[in-house]
């Protein structure tokens, strides 16, 4: 451990400037206009691994953007870990609301404002610059391989094809990916599984152009109107999402699931206070820890239909849609659900106005075992590295590649992210805490040791 520390307090202030450097890339994979800067930063990220001592390293191109694989193959009779991340970001909007450039990082009180500063820039490069450390100090104990993509943010749409026709390039031991969360630094935690996800954009149309509302109010359907009443209807009065047959395929947690779960350190206050409401929203019957890891849920994620520029103008819109995302549970598909989803939403659609429902991208729940050789090591690297063992928990978010990684390549995958719930992730003033990047460079290469240790 010691020479790690060394390493990275020799190192610190480079070690900064090119995270720095890499958040200076718009690399926004939703937004064409970006498209320049999305490739610029997939080279920008092969030059790195590159430079860090990888093998074999290469800008591989898919029909989307690229994803910039590289190796490092001490033995093969050594285990191998495949590290996963993305380079890609979500959208800066709404700048206004960001107190300083979203691509320009800026360091307050010891944290790090930038978009991607934690989603997944500054975490997937901590992997990068781990690497770095082992190679200089002679301490790679097992092989590694990178897998770093342009497209999570949009679906990984490409992803799927590439590892399909790279299997034998892909083979590994496990996938180690930091793109999660941890309680705190103080309470340090590994999460356990992921909720799947089944996102769609649904249209409302009425008269077929917009209308004068003086003259056509009260005579016919608003279509904003009705896709407000519509999404309301998808919770009951308990917040639970009705829609028959949503809930079917949902196995419960046993109470000492339960009991295990909520059993990590929790403020309701101080949650509530950083989020500045003063109630908190959710399925009756269940806590927060329970309804943000381990229940399906259904959000708006944008709304919009008719005038919303400077002034009034006042009309009755020809259209309004939303974008809607579901969070999925193991043993729900996100097939299954975008059909139930689109089966109910039509079927509620009064003979007033036309409905269509488009299915952007999914992806499934997974869980991790935690017996497994690989989850034991990253307990060991953290434990050593925070000086306590970590707590075992459930995220809420959705990386739709474990799964697939499961199926095509028949790996587990350990999540060991750095990032806090508080980060910000895809929303204005995103940040990851300086400690936090250094912290993770200094534990990855434990994770390797003792994966190799308890591999033999």
């Amino acid at each position: 451990m010691q020479h790690i520390k060394q390493y990275v307090d020799e190192n610190r202030q480079r070690l900064l400037d090119e995270l720095f450097e890499l958040l200076r890339f718009p690399s926004v994979s939703a937004d064409p206009k970006y498209k320049p800067d999305v490739l610029k930063t997939a080279d920008y990220v092969a030059k790195k691994l590159r430079d860090a001592g990888a093998d074999k390293v290469e800008v591989c191109q898919t029909a989307g953007y690229p994803i910039v694989y590289g190796e490092k193959i001490i033995d093969p009779s050594k285990p191998t870990v495949l590290v996963y991340g993305h380079y890609d970001v979500q959208p800066p909007d709404p700048l206004e609301l960001w107190k300083t450039p979203p691509f320009e990082p800026t360091v307050r009180d010891g944290k790090i404002y930038a978009r991607g500063a934690c989603d997944d820039k500054g975490q997937f490069y901590m992997h990068v610059k781990a690497f770095e450390l082992m190679m200089q100090t002679n301490t790679l104990p097992c092989n590694i391989k990178f897998m770093i993509e342009g497209e999570e943010e949009v679906g990984s749409s490409n992803l799927a094809i590439f590892v399909k026709a790279n299997k034998e390039r892909l083979k590994a031991d496990v996938v180690l990916i930091s793109d999660t969360s941890m309680i705190s630094m103080e309470h340090p935690s590994l999460e356990t599984g992921l909720r799947g996800l089944s996102y769609l954009e649904v249209e409302v149309t009425g008269p077929n152009r917009d209308l004068h509302s003086g003259v056509y109010g009260g005579a016919v359907a608003n279509p904003a109107t009705i896709l407000a009443k519509m999404i309301a209807s998808l919770h009951d009065e308990n917040n639970h999402i009705a829609i028959p047959g949503f809930y079917n395929d949902v196995v419960d947690l046993t109470p000492a699931e339960r009991t295990a779960l909520n059993n990590a350190p929790y403020n309701e206050a101080e949650y509530k206070n950083d989020l500045d409401v003063q109630e908190l929203w959710g399925e009756k019957g269940y806590t927060t820890f329970e309804r943000t890891g381990t229940r399906p849920t259904l959000e708006v994620n944008g709304i919009w239909g008719g005038y919303i520029g400077e002034g009034a103008k006042t009309v009755l819109p020809s259209k309004a849609s939303a974008k809607i995302s579901m969070r999925l549970v193991p043993n729900q598909t996100s097939e299954k659900i975008t059909e139930i989803f689109t089966k109910h939403f039509l079927s509620i659609a009064p003979a007033s106005v036309k409905v269509k429902v488009t299915p952007h991208h999914g992806g499934e729940p997974a869980v991790t075992p935690t017996d497994s050789v690989a989850y034991r090591a990253a307990q060991k690297a953290i434990a050593e590295s925070f000086g306590k063992d970590p707590i075992p928990t459930r995220g809420g978010g959705s990386i739709p590649i474990v799964a697939l990684f499961e199926a095509e390549l028949g790996l587990k995958t350990v999540l060991m992210g750095f990032g806090l719930d508080s980060d910000a992730l895809h929303s204005p003033n995103e940040k990851y805490d300086i400690f936090n990047y250094y912290k993770g460079i200094e534990t990855i290469p434990l994770f390797h040791k003792y994966f190799a240790e308890l591999s033999k």
